[in-house]
């Protein structure tokens, strides 16, 4: 029954009950992670064949001695694996070391220092930088901004994407230099941004005329359903609508092969790149090419990537039902949640009674599972409802998840039934 529909004793009685359930918990002594959405153990296991890779054989298909220093590009045969997964020209691809969060931030900085194509003068020295932040949204993003003082504008995130009026109200203000954008099963939601939304983002007249929209392609490969779902194609509907300069594209292997000794890729128009490397040149010589020969002769092409993701699907797409079933057994019949059901990605978002997720979070800290913040998926960590939790399912065993999702249940109708006590 909803707890809408309980009298006060009733509510009493399942706040009572919860709490028993809750103190059993405790004297488990559960020591359970879900923070990060890091890949299980299971998960790496899938790639370990790099780890005999490159062997004897260090030099690329061109004949150039990976071990040594130069090609600050990457790869041209890693490069084409993934330049159709971006649909960027392989010309218009930078591969470098393990973590497009890296390349964010440099493309960041050298905004910041130098401006970018098309700026009157670098950011740093405007009066002030703003970000458009779809929410709930990726908080390493907004971490990035906040490091650098720049200002985060927060907009709703739609099941097809960023909120395109509330986008073009942002706009007006030359201020606003650029949006974060996680295109395909985003973080936390698995929102997928449609074409139409995406040729509309392209299309808009900003007052910026160096606008950037930072394209965090991070998951447009890990579907959890037989439904591929393709990413749109923002360079392609910048170009068209007149904006060649306006989509920065980022993704990485670092959810496909090794987390911590992945690839990362930067794609854009060719002016773009031609900025990117001259800054990226006084940084570094180069990165870590035999890391790239492996990973090219490891996946071997398109094809292996998706063959590669298949076998992840299998590990994650479980673990992802058994979070929704686990929800709809506990929550459903009391009415004081909603869940998504992404088809890929790697979390699930809860929203739980207003007023109530950092209680919630506080007692499945209690119960020994540990959980980002609540508000982590919003600008300064600051969730105007306070209710948005985010599930990452991947690392946990199948059986510690079934137990962390339970704790994680117990813990909202604790919080939802004190919430509804107190009014």
């Amino acid at each position: 029954m909803s707890l809408d529909d309980l009298s006060r004793d009733q509510v009493q009685t399942l706040l009572d009950e919860q709490t028993a359930a809750h103190r059993a918990l405790q004297e488990r002594g559960l020591k359970l992670d879900l923070t990060r959405g890091k890949p299980s153990p299971e998960q790496l296991d899938l790639s370990n064949g790099l780890l005999t890779l490159p062997g004897d054989d260090f030099r690329d298909r061109d004949g150039v001695d990976t071990r040594n220093y130069g090609g600050l590009t990457g790869l041209t045969e890693l490069r084409e694996i993934f330049a159709p997964i971006m649909q960027v020209p392989v010309e218009q691809v930078v591969a470098g070391d393990n973590a497009s969060l890296a390349m964010m931030h440099d493309n960041l900085v050298f905004a910041l220092f130098h401006g970018v194509p098309g700026s009157e003068q670098p950011w740093g020295v405007e009066e002030s930088v703003k970000f458009i932040c779809p929410v709930p949204g990726y908080d390493r993003h907004f971490a990035l901004l906040e490091e650098y003082g720049i200002e985060m504008v927060p907009v709703p995130l739609n099941e097809d994407g960023p909120d395109v009026d509330a986008v073009r109200e942002a706009v007006k203000d030359p201020s606003v230099k650029g949006m974060w954008l996680v295109p395909t099963y985003s973080n936390p939601t698995g929102a997928v941004t449609s074409e139409a939304v995406a040729a509309e983002l392209a299309a808009l007249e900003t007052a910026a005329p160096d606008f950037r929209i930072f394209w965090d392609n991070a998951y447009a490969v890990h579907h959890l359903t037989d439904e591929q779902t393709k990413t749109a194609d923002i360079l392609g509907l910048c170009v068209a609508s007149g904006h060649p300069d306006r989509a920065v594209i980022f993704a990485s292997t670092s959810k496909i092969t090794f987390a911590g000794s992945g690839v990362c890729f930067f794609g854009s128009s060719a002016d773009n790149v031609a900025w990117y490397l001259s800054h990226l040149g006084k940084r570094t010589i180069g990165p870590d090419k035999v890391n790239q020969l492996r990973h090219a002769r490891h996946l071997g092409d398109v094809d292996g990537v998706h063959a590669l993701m298949a076998g992840h699907r299998e590990i994650l797409a479980p673990k992802f039902e058994a979070v929704v079933s686990i929800l709809a057994d506990r929550l459903a019949p009391h009415g004081v949640a909603s869940w998504t059901e992404p088809k890929g990605g790697y979390f699930v978002s809860l929203d739980v009674v207003d007023g109530t997720a950092s209680r919630v979070i506080e007692l499945t800290r209690q119960a020994g599972v540990a959980m980002t913040p609540a508000g982590a998926a919003f600008p300064y960590g600051d969730d105007p409802r306070d209710r948005n939790i985010r599930i990452a399912p991947s690392y946990p065993s199948p059986d510690e998840l079934a137990l962390a999702i339970d704790a994680l249940a117990t813990s909202v109708l604790i919080a939802a039934a004190e919430h509804a006590l107190a009014e």
